[in-house]
């Protein structure tokens, strides 16, 4: 007899940490809070880190335990971003739930139409939003890449323009400084309709970061102020390198980094208790013998789904990191680096997963790249959603009609379950070999340049409207009037 109360499906998880080991590395980033302290490099902060009951000798601030307990008990447990054209909620990040996206700021970017490497601009953002848009497994943009055809005091307003005309999925922005935050908060909530629904529908969030170890600087302590003070959620992820800028042991940079993200969780709960707030980090090693910030290193990979481990015990949403790689072209090296981590990522439980379609360890970026980590996100997706298994799935009258000798191929029951228990790849192939060179014999690289191609040419995302976009233009234009003063 079948049992009427069991669960039908569990997820296939990957832990790194037990709870006695998140206990010990939370209480040592706490301990290093209070005993060594960080430094905050604006003076709106130390005030109210001073008021907040710290510590402060200059810059040097000294958080007590309970203040980093009540920062983690305000906190919300869930940060939801929604389409910008429609205001609904496509993600919730809380629990297990994993979405992916690709990173922000780097320098070059691969032409699909060359394939040389060119400095990136407001085209290749353009390019890249697009087709993140139409990516199916891409859940939010980041703009990969940083606009530099235009004055660099104000690139950060052309590179939210550039995604938000050719995307309608969540964005998560990165901003010069305080005042370059400030204009893109006011574009939101003008494409938003206002302060109140963009702080209701929130669709945007920021990237910032500490400086490791353990400082906070004048910007980005600003822009955790400003987050609060609008009730704007922010992601705030330390950049760590083992040996480099933290301990060399995986324990000891794991506690530091984590120490950098509580003191900034502490600052925007002061400025306001409720804020949502995103911790993580990327965490991974310098390499000694190129001095690199490794993306393909296995300890990236390791402490990466640890601190998943942490945030899921502390019940808090985390940004993670994903679908990158060390190496210079889209090569083998390049697709198991980014497979690996795609894997283990999806498997550990982060939610707001980033850097998918970098290349070069962060240098450059490439829509091939992150066109097959569509796909691959697909398939660790399947994987982590386990196998149902119930009296519909176990399918014994279907088996028992069928009997020994038979198919199921014409089975109702198999015409109605093969779509949802089966993945299908969009560019892995799965043909026979007649059939593949009868379709050209084309590389996995040649189908995604080619998916990548007719998405630029023929895909074509949800426009905003051109009163809000001309009013986004004179945001920009305004930003570099001042410049001429």
């Amino acid at each position: 007899m079948l049992r009427s109360s069991y669960q039908t499906s569990a997820s296939a998880s990957f832990q790194v940490l037990s709870d006695d080991q998140c206990r010990r590395l939370i209480g040592a980033a706490m301990e290093i809070l209070e005993r060594t302290g960080a430094l905050y490099f604006d003076d709106e902060a130390l005030e109210i880190m001073k008021r907040a009951g710290c510590f402060v000798d200059g810059n040097r601030v000294r958080i007590p335990f309970k203040l980093v307990e009540k920062a983690l008990n305000t906190v919300p447990r869930k940060v939801t971003l929604c389409n910008s054209r429609t205001g609904k909620p496509v993600m919730e990040m809380e629990g297990g739930n994993a979405y992916f996206g690709t990173g922000s700021d780097t320098p070059f970017f691969i032409d699909p139409y060359t394939q040389n490497r060119i400095p990136a601009s407001r085209k290749t953002v353009s390019m890249a939003a697009k087709v993140i848009d139409a990516l199916p497994n891409m859940d939010f943009v980041m703009s990969l890449g940083i606009v530099q055809d235009v004055h660099q005091l104000v690139y950060d307003r052309y590179q939210f323009q550039s995604m938000v005309l050719n995307t309608s999925k969540p964005i998560v922005i990165t901003a010069i400084d305080l005042e370059g935050y400030g204009d893109i908060i006011e574009m939101c909530e003008i494409i938003a309709g206002g302060e109140e629904a963009l702080r209701n529908n929130p669709f945007m969030t920021l990237y910032a970061e500490p400086i490791s170890p353990l400082q906070h600087a004048n910007d980005a302590a600003q822009k955790l102020i400003l987050a609060g003070k609008k009730s704007l959620p922010v992601v705030y992820t330390p950049c760590i390198m083992a040996g480099g800028t933290v301990p060399a042991t995986m324990a000891g940079a794991m506690a530091t980094g984590l120490a950098e993200s509580l003191s900034g969780l502490v600052l925007n709960q002061q400025t306001n208790e409720g804020n949502p707030f995103i911790m993580g980090g990327v965490f991974t090693v310098m390499d000694m013998k190129t001095t690199i910030f490794a993306y393909g290193a296995p300890e990236f990979d390791l402490m990466q789904a640890a601190l998943a481990d942490i945030s899921n015990f502390l019940d808090l949403p985390m940004f993670g990191t994903c679908g990158c790689t060390d190496a210079k072209v889209v090569d083998e090296q390049a697709l198991i680096e980014a497979a690996l981590s795609i894997m283990i990522t999806a498997q550990s439980g982060a939610n707001l997963n980033h850097d998918v379609g970098y290349i070069e360890h962060g240098n450059c970026s490439s829509l091939e790249h992150l066109s097959i980590c569509d796909d691959l996100i697909g398939y660790a997706r399947k994987v982590v959603n386990g196998i149902e298994v119930n009296e519909e799935t176990l399918a014994l009258d279907v088996i028992d009609k069928v009997g020994p000798g038979g198919n199921f191929l014409g089975e109702d029951h198999t015409m109605k379950h093969f779509r949802e228990e089966t993945w299908y790849p969009r560019l892995f192939t799965r043909e026979i070999y007649e059939s593949w060179v009868g379709n050209g014999s084309k590389t996995l690289f040649q189908r995604s340049n080619e998916r990548v191609i007719d998405i630029l040419e023929n895909y074509e995302p949800d426009p905003l409207p051109k009163d809000v976009q001309l009013k986004i233009k004179e945001i920009i234009q305004r930003a570099e009037a001042k410049l001429e003063l």
